[in-house]
C-alpha cells in the first residue's frame, strides 16, 4: 500500500461518514438520537461522538499534536455543535493525509507506550477499520428503529469512484 492508497480509502471513510451522519442522523428525531441503547457505547449520539474522537486521538498522535481528550457527549446533544467539530477533525485529518509521502508509512512516530512500535500504516488501517465496525454498528441500531440503511461496503466505493 502506498500513500495514494491511503488516501483513497480515507476517502471511502469520509464519504460513508458523512452518507450515515446526512441519510441517516440528521432525519433522526432527537430523542432517537440521544437515546440510552443497551449495546456497544450506547446512542446514536454515543457512536458518533466516539467515532470522532477516536479519528481526532489517532491522527493528533500521527501529527505529534497533543490530544485535547474524548469528548463527553452528553454536552454534545446539539447536532450542529458536532457536525461542525466532525468536520474540524476531517479537515485535520485531509491536512496529514495531503502531506503524507509512501516513506512515512514504515515510521513510527507514535510517543505513547502502548503505540510506540506500531506504523503509520498500522495507524492508518485501524481508523479506517475502527470507523467501519462503529458506521455497522449504526446500520443495526438504525435497522433496529425502523431506517432504511444501505450497505457500506468499501467495493461500492471503488465502483463509483474508479
Amino acid at each position: 500500500m502506498n500513500a495514494d492508497g491511503f488516501r483513497y480509502v480515507f476517502n471511502y471513510h469520509f464519504a460513508e461518514n458523512r452518507a450515515m451522519w446526512d441519510q441517516h442522523i440528521v432525519p433522526l428525531s432527537q430523542e432517537k438520537f440521544t437515546a440510552k441503547i443497551d449495546y456497544s457505547i450506547g446512542s446514536m449520539r454515543n457512536h458518533v461522538v466516539h467515532m470522532m474522537d477516536v479519528d481526532h486521538a489517532w491522527f493528533s498522535d500521527l501529527r505529534g499534536d497533543d490530544f485535547e481528550g474524548m469528548n463527553d457527549p452528553a454536552t454534545l446533544s446539539d447536532r450542529d455543535t458536532i457536525r461542525a467539530e466532525w468536520d474540524r477533525v476531517e479537515q485535520k485529518m485531509r491536512d496529514y493525509l495531503d502531506k503524507l509521502t509512501d516513506d512515512m508509512l514504515m515510521t513510527q512516530p507514535l510517543q505513547n507506550e502502548e503505540d510506540k512500535d506500531i506504523y503509520v500504516w498500522q495507524a492508518l488501517w485501524q481508523v479506517a477499520n475502527h470507523g467501519t465496525d462503529h458506521r455497522a454498528q449504526l446500520l443495526r441500531i438504525l435497522h433496529d428503529c425502523g431506517a432504511d440503511t444501505r450497505g457500506q461496503d468499501f467495493i461500492f466505493y471503488v465502483y463509483d469512484n474508479p
